[in-house]
């Protein structure tokens, strides 16, 4: 359950890969040399890209560069969730990005995308309609889409960096620290109390030590990213018809104002109004 790195195989006759992958009981925490576009659809998420977590609804299109480590989108989902990828090397047109100008573009957007990019519900209802229809595709009508999406991409006005530095698998390489350890601590005990002291010693570490590990992988601190997690835990209830008071006791709060005002915080509306605008959905 440490950093793996992903084998990346393109099908025959193929200079990228596009597939549907589904592992949500699987926790993947990877890596590999490949360029990765990801589109999820589902009720609530993760991601967990390089430094940056956070929960996403309905919908996410996220840009990985090459060697950044990350968390499949799809883990610990229980609701349906659909979620198409493509995996292409940097230099899958050999070095036609250096040379023709009308690709000087993309390759801006494989420079950022080192930090991890992700692309407003709108571009992403665009761009998902274009990974879909490349599956009927096929040879250059194929390859020539994947351009097309790239380019799209490359001039999309609401991308937002998920990173401020970069956080390719060089800066993970020499961590022995079991980040699926950590996740699935938190997940059996995020209707409780989820213990700092325990988890550091679940992982060999000294408390003051994983608190520094921790911040350092993350960005949050554990309280922080234990309350993200219940909230993503909340949304699931909710959509599945729990009351508010209800959903908040079961995620682990004790109180159910600290609750709104949190889930307020986190997601940008409070829980009733979350519930009210996805089951008109």
């Amino acid at each position: 359950m440490k950093i793996a790195k992903e084998e990346v195989v393109c099908d025959p006759g193929q200079s990228f890969r596009l597939f549907e992958p589904r592992l949500r009981n699987h926790f993947f925490w990877h890596y590999h040399p490949e360029i990765e576009l990801v589109y999820v659809e589902a009720s609530h998420g993760i991601c967990h890209v390089g430094q940056h977590v956070s929960s996403f609804t309905q919908s996410a299109l996220v840009l990985i560069g090459p060697n950044v480590p990350h968390l499949n989108f799809d883990y610990g989902v229980k609701t349906a969730y659909r979620q198409v990828v493509i995996q292409l090397k940097q230099d899958f047109l050999g070095t036609a990005w250096e040379h023709t100008p009308e690709f000087a573009r993309i390759a801006r957007l494989f420079e950022r995308s080192v930090m991890g990019i992700a692309f407003s519900t709108s571009t992403a209802g665009d761009i998902v309609k274009r990974m879909r229809e490349m599956k009927k595709l096929s040879g250059l009508d194929r390859l020539l889409r994947l351009v097309e999406i790239l380019d799209f991409l490359a001039e999309a006005k609401d991308a937002t960096l998920l990173n401020t530095r970069d956080t390719r698998v060089k800066l993970f390489l020499n961590d022995k620290i079991r980040m699926g350890s950590i996740y699935e601590y938190i997940h059996a005990r995020y209707d409780r109390a989820p213990d700092v002291n325990e988890v550091a010693a679940k992982v060999h570490l000294s408390t003051a030590a994983f608190c520094r590990y921790f911040k350092q992988q993350t960005n949050l601190t554990f309280t922080d990213f234990v309350n993200q997690y219940r909230t993503t835990q909340a949304k699931t209830l909710l959509l599945k018809g729990y009351s508010v008071s209800q959903t908040c006791y079961d995620v682990g709060f004790e109180s159910l104002s600290y609750f709104n005002a949190l889930f307020r915080r986190l997601a940008g509306e409070n829980p009733s109004a979350f519930r009210k605008r996805l089951m008109q959905h």
